[in-house]
């Protein structure tokens, strides 16, 4: 089990409450909440976008959602998905694809889906294909606390 060191130091600043959750290897955030018996939508899924400019957002919702580019893109915003090579550089201690959903560690904006917040905890990839990070909401708020909450995804 690896959890990030950015994403430890993080918790550790913040003296956040969380429990490790281990789980069989899992390549995606959905098989990730599948094989560690979590629901899907309180599995925080982040997004990687950036705008051509060298500027990065990541965009946070559950793991059964998908992004809708146009919720995201505000006024003259241009974002655009990242790179599998511009995340790795990003997230240079974690495994690619398995990128915690605590853009504020790692010197990014964030944006948070609404239902995400409305949940009474949830979970993230700790940096591995391996473990969770499971918290209440209220302390991930509090590990991210200028995150913007706004809608991401179209509602069910």
């Amino acid at each position: 089990m690896h959890m990030a060191a950015t994403l430890q130091r993080s918790l550790e600043r913040a003296q956040c409450q969380f429990d490790v959750v281990p789980h069989p290897h899992s390549a995606s955030s959905l098989e990730s909440a599948r094989v560690a018996s979590v629901p899907a939508e309180r599995l925080a899924k982040p997004v990687i976008l950036d705008d051509r400019k060298g500027h990065y957002l990541m965009a946070v919702l559950p793991a059964n959602r998908h992004l809708d580019m146009s919720m995201v893109c505000k006024g003259a915003e241009q974002w655009q998905l990242s790179s599998e090579s511009a995340i790795a550089g990003l997230f240079k201690d974690c495994e690619l694809g398995a990128v915690p959903a605590v853009g504020e560690a790692y010197g990014m904006h964030m944006r948070v889906d609404p239902m995400l917040t409305r949940q009474q905890d949830i979970y993230f990839e700790a940096g591995d294909h391996e473990s969770l990070v499971h918290m209440s909401t209220e302390q991930f708020l509090r590990l991210v606390p200028n995150a913007e909450v706004c809608e991401l995804c179209p509602q069910a």
